[in-house]
């Protein structure tokens, strides 16, 4: 699986020790950075960037997913969510990050590297990789009616 991944300064740290760790599990990590420390970095750019990656992935039949993070992780779902095809989900624990990929077919994962120890976060995220959509009819169904609205605007009830 590919996995892309991008952060601002608040989650460098993880950022280097996730795309070290999961290499050595045998996914294919893509940095979309930054790739020094800047203090004053702005993290739209990078997490849009790494959500567009997941998307162009996808439409191409590959098995792709990305890791947005940052400080809480919060900003960072907001701007990953701005590309049209992405369902990123902020994971904060274990259960939350399954739940993402298990009833919402979610294919970004933020996390807030401030938030969590090393270990926390790194399992956190093992979770969301690790675990399949379920396909069952009535998140098939929510699904669809978000990227209908995503589409056309048009609300479904």
């Amino acid at each position: 699986m590919r996995v892309h991944i991008a952060t601002d300064h608040a989650g460098m740290e993880l950022s280097a020790h996730l795309v070290e760790h999961l290499a050595a599990k045998g996914y294919e990590m893509v940095d979309h950075g930054p790739a020094e420390y800047d203090a004053l970095d702005d993290y739209p750019g990078f997490c849009i960037n790494a959500a567009r990656a997941v998307v162009v992935d996808r439409e191409q039949g590959l098995d792709s997913l990305g890791i947005v993070l940052g400080g809480s992780g919060n900003g960072e779902q907001i701007a990953a969510n701005k590309v049209p095809g992405v369902r990123a989900a902020l994971a904060w624990s274990l259960d939350t990050a399954k739940l993402a990929r298990e009833h919402n077919d979610a294919n970004v994962v933020a996390v807030g590297g401030r938030q969590h120890s090393l270990e926390e976060a790194t399992a956190i995220i093992e979770a969301f990789l690790a675990e399949p959509f379920s396909k069952d009819e009535r998140h098939v169904r929510r699904i669809g009616k978000i990227a209908h609205y995503e589409q056309t605007g048009e609300v479904v009830m």
